[in-house]
Order: structure tokens, then C-alpha cells, then sequence
């Protein structure tokens, strides 16, 4: 092979591994874009404890400890919630796991209803009992004697079911779709109460957490942060 060709050769070979660099960095760039204008607030998996809402492999991962009877916990559903979605969640740069630190029975109990069905109905059935808490946090102070004796003693789904009926859980589920048949199936579901009630009560020894809501951002627990007021500069600094 002669000089020239040879140089020929060296000049074809580096053109094509430019274009073939152009191309790989191209098709980066547009997987990139793809997620970026993707919305990933509608991506709901489960996991071992909870629910986590948004991109798997989002930089910062923030866990959200709530009680579906504590009113501080409503209120950052209304005041924090939207904000997180539209501003981190769904952009993919943060995801959310919610998960269950129970009081009472009746945290049990809307715990499992609103954890009813596929991962994928969750964040609107969560919404639909923080965002409605105010129908029914008063009829359960408001609970007679028998009325707490019935969510207190005897068979634990009777039980459960009692309290549904009796602060009007069932009208909810119904608005999301339940026939009363399957949110009983639910309220059922024994495996799944004592579960949740494991995860709670190893949640609640974490260092930190004294209280709900709380948070953590990547495992570490944000002490004596209650409220999206006192959660969004911390989160912003991560950024």
C-alpha cells in the first residue's frame, strides 16, 4: 500500500469515528431530553414500605413519614404536595416515598384503604383522605362509647370495617372507584395490616423522628422539620 493510501485510509477511518461519536452523542443528548420533558409524577411503584412516586433514579431521594390522623400531615398535603410535584417530582429530580407511621386504628384502617388496588392509584387515593380529612376527623372525636368499642374489640376486620362505616370511608372509596365489596377485601387483607404495622413501628425507633410528618432527604432524617415551609429551603439547597 502506498503512502497516500495509506493516509487516505487514516483520514476515512478518523471521519467515521467522529460521526460515529456524533451520532452516540446525538442519540444522548435525545434520551436526555426524553426524560427531561418526561412528567414523573405519574410513575407509582411500591416498596418495601411505602410507595415512591417519581424518577427512580432521581438525584435526591426524599421519604415522607405520615399518619393519615394528624392534621399537620393534611396540611403539608395541601400546602406541600402540589409544590413538590410540580417543581421537583415531576421533573425527575426528586422522588418521593410516602410512607405509614401509624397512631391509631383508624390510621390502620384508612392506611389500607388508600393503599387499595394497583401502586398506580395510590397518590390519588392517599389525596383523596389527606385532602378530605376535615369531613371526617370530626366525627371521629365525636365517636360515642359503643362506637369506639366497636373499633376496639372483636374480629380485627369487623373492626376496620366498623370504623370505615362509621366515619364514611366507604363514600370516598366509592368516589375512586370501590364498590364497598373490594375496599372490605382490603380491609381484610390481615398480611397486609400486620405488615404495615411492622413498618411503622420500626420507622417510629428511627433517630430523629419524634413526630409527623416528618422527613428524610437521602436516608437522613431532617430533625424537627414538620412543614413544607421548613422542608423546601433544605430541599432547594440541594440544587
Amino acid at each position: 500500500m502506498t503512502f497516500w493510501r495509506i493516509a487516505r485510509s487514516v483520514v476515512f477511518a478518523a471521519a467515521a469515528l467522529v460521526a460515529t461519536g456524533q451520532a452516540t452523542g446525538q442519540a444522548t443528548g435525545q434520551a436526555e431530553n426524553r426524560a427531561s420533558s418526561r412528567n414523573w409524577a405519574s410513575t407509582v411503584s411500591e416498596t418495601e414500605g411505602g410507595h415512591l412516586i417519581g424518577n427512580p433514579q432521581a438525584k435526591v431521594k426524599l421519604t415522607e413519614y405520615i399518619s393519615y390522623t394528624c392534621p399537620h400531615c393534611a396540611q403539608f398535603a395541601r400546602d406541600g404536595e402540589p409544590a413538590l410535584k410540580l417543581g421537583y417530582i415531576a421533573k425527575g429530580q426528586v422522588n418521593l416515598e410516602i410512607r405509614h407511621l401509624l397512631r391509631d386504628p383508624v390510621d390502620l384502617t384508612v392506611a389500607m384503604l388508600a393503599n387499595c388496588g394497583p401502586a398506580s392509584k395510590f397518590p390519588q387515593n392517599h389525596a383523596a383522605f389527606m385532602l378530605g380529612q376535615n369531613d371526617w376527623i370530626a366525627p371521629m372525636s365525636e365517636a360515642t362509647a359503643a362506637q369506639r368499642q366497636r373499633w376496639t374489640t372483636g374480629d380485627m376486620a369487623a373492626r376496620r370495617r366498623a370504623i370505615a362505616a362509621d366515619l364514611g370511608f366507604y363514600p370516598i372509596m366509592e368516589r375512586r372507584g370501590y364498590s364497598r365489596a373490594e375496599a372490605d377485601r382490603c380491609l381484610a387483607d390481615e398480611a397486609t395490616a400486620e405488615r404495615m404495622a411492622e413498618t411503622a413501628t420500626a420507622d417510629w425507633k428511627k433517630p430523629g423522628i419524634s413526630g409527623t410528618p416528618a422527613f428524610a432527604i437521602d436516608g437522613a432524617v431532617l430533625t424537627g422539620t414538620h412543614s413544607w415551609s421548613m422542608l423546601q429551603p433544605q430541599l432547594a439547597a440541594r440544587f
